[in-house]
């Protein structure tokens, strides 16, 4: 990361922990090692903080008052200003359950206490390297990451031509995590990652662009003429294909079954995709954030109807 002059600057870390001692603690060792560090004593607290200056990493505990690390994560997730920043969650608890609803709300690593600092910061490492590869190209589609994204969107914005930005990603896809594992949930996002790009070069526009932001969640970049055509078929290849990723009797019946943390069990339908779209030609944005995150709003629109749909900003203004 560069400083407004030039210069290498520290990666930011924000550590969430209600124990102010170890908190402390934490901050004292992560700023000997040499990061910019700021401390929050919940997730409530943390997330404004975060959202204040987006950091390069949150190291957070798991059980805390007020908004747990599970909850934090989630939000952190689930907002476009903040999808991409890596996660740490530190947990006195080394329960397998534990650790596997720490990975499916989107956590990059999972620490338990007691640690020795040197692990802890070994880990740090570890994630901050694996999170700057990340950003060139996605290692799991090969699609370009979020940081190329965010160029080829910054590139369009400033030029001041029309152009319309998609966003997707999936329904009940941390579901299909919980019955299937992350292999298979690997698998799924591989498949919708093939399917936008045929989609893509089908449109037989040069521009088109598609960039993988991480998890489920994709950005297409395309002519405004192109947008809903784009969208609709996504939704119909998906739609056709996403039961070829199930067990037959799943399939079959059209849900999974999935306990919670309780031991209950809920139903989730198939996966399904749901897709934001906005263009330049209504509205003009200053910012590649500020089109990314109306697309996302579109998006979370979509989320509230059953099946794969999208939506398209016709606001103008």
């Amino acid at each position: 990361m560069m400083d407004g002059g030039g210069a290498l600057a520290a990666e930011s870390i924000v550590v969430v922990d209600d124990d102010p001692f170890l908190a402390r603690l934490l901050e004292i060792e992560l700023r000997a090692a040499g990061y910019d560090v700021r401390v929050a004593s919940d997730g409530e607290q943390a997330l404004g903080l975060v959202l204040d200056a987006v950091p390069d990493l949150v190291v957070a505990d798991v059980m805390m008052p007020n908004m747990d690390g599970f909850e934090l994560t989630r939000r952190l997730r689930q907002d476009s200003r903040t999808s991409a920043v890596s996660i740490i969650m530190l947990t006195a608890r080394g329960l397998s359950a534990d650790k596997l609803e720490g990975f499916s709300v989107g956590a990059d690593d999972y620490v338990v206490k007691p640690f020795d600092t040197p692990e802890l910061l070994a880990r740090i490492r570890g994630v901050l390297r694996r999170a700057k590869e990340m950003r060139a190209q996605s290692p799991l589609t090969g699609l370009p990451g979020n940081v190329r994204t965010a160029e080829e969107i910054e590139s369009r914005v400033t030029s001041g031509g029309v152009f319309a930005l998609l966003y997707a990603d999936l329904d009940h896809f941390k579901a299909y995590n919980d019955r299937y594992g992350f292999m298979r949930g690997d698998q799924v996002i591989q498949f919708l990652a093939r399917l936008i790009q045929d989609v893509a070069v089908a449109s037989d526009g040069p521009e088109t662009f598609v960039g993988h932001l991480g998890g489920d969640d994709f950005l297409v970049v395309c002519r405004t003429e192109e947008a809903e055509r784009i969208a609709q078929d996504i939704i119909e290849g998906f739609d056709r294909d996403i039961g070829g990723l199930y067990d037959p009797e799943d399939r079959e019946r059209g849900f999974i079954e999935v306990a919670n943390r309780r031991g209950e069990k809920r139903q989730f339908g198939l996966l399904s995709v749901s897709i934001g779209v906005v263009t330049s030609a209504w509205r003009r944005f200053s910012h590649y954030a500020e089109i990314v995150a109306v697309a996302n709003e579109l998006k979370g629109y979509t989320k509230g109807i059953t099946g794969s749909s999208y939506a398209v900003d016709r606001r103008h203004g």
